[in-house]
């Protein structure tokens, strides 16, 4: 298994798929970020496994899709290697493909900014608590990534990671935060 962040770094550009309830809906990937095992405290796995992180402890290749704030659906591609509980945030796509289908999911939200978050892109592409532990690496998989677009180094920032709240340092400052200027 590679390590997540070079994941993260390397889900820039991509296209994530989601063929839920029989349509296609896709966007490019164009932020992402890392969180690495039990020794990072702003990762969910800092408390050990448990029935909310199990998911994150299986081979790379899974969904780890978790609800926040009592109203949102996260979605996190598992990126380490078997046992061990690391795992990508995408935070942003930009929308390429079932434009019709995000519209109607997030009217009366501005275009520039139905997919442009976390809890805005799983919405968009109708990905809930029910997709928890897929394996997107199946034929037959309702969300899945496929290749895209390659992303020049120079078209990418990288920053902290955004919303940790109280998280200590030096977890909280980590550069583990990837955005691509794909315009």
């Amino acid at each position: 298994m590679r390590a997540v962040h070079a994941v993260a770094r390397d889900l820039l550009g991509k296209t994530l798929v989601s063929t839920t309830n029989g349509s296609r809906i896709a966007g490019t990937i164009y932020e992402t970020e890392a969180y690495d095992g039990e020794q990072d405290l702003a990762c969910h796995a800092r408390s050990g496994k448990t029935a909310r992180t199990a998911v994150m402890y299986s081979e790379g290749g899974h969904a780890y899709i978790y609800f926040t704030y009592g109203m949102h659906w996260m979605f996190n591609c598992v990126a380490g290697a078997s046992g061990y509980p690391a795992a990508v945030l995408i935070r942003a796509i930009q929308p390429i493909e079932g434009i019709d289908i995000i519209r109607d999911r997030r009217q009366p939200i501005d275009q520039s900014h139905w997919c442009d978050g976390p809890a805005k892109m799983t919405k968009s592409l109708g990905i809930t608590g029910m997709h928890n532990g897929m394996d997107m690496c199946q034929k037959n998989a309702v969300i899945y990534i496929e290749e895209g677009c390659l992303i020049p180094e120079e078209k990418v920032k990288i920053t902290p990671r955004i919303g940790l709240g109280r998280t200590p340092e030096p977890w909280k400052s980590k550069l583990w935060r990837y955005v691509a200027d794909i315009s």
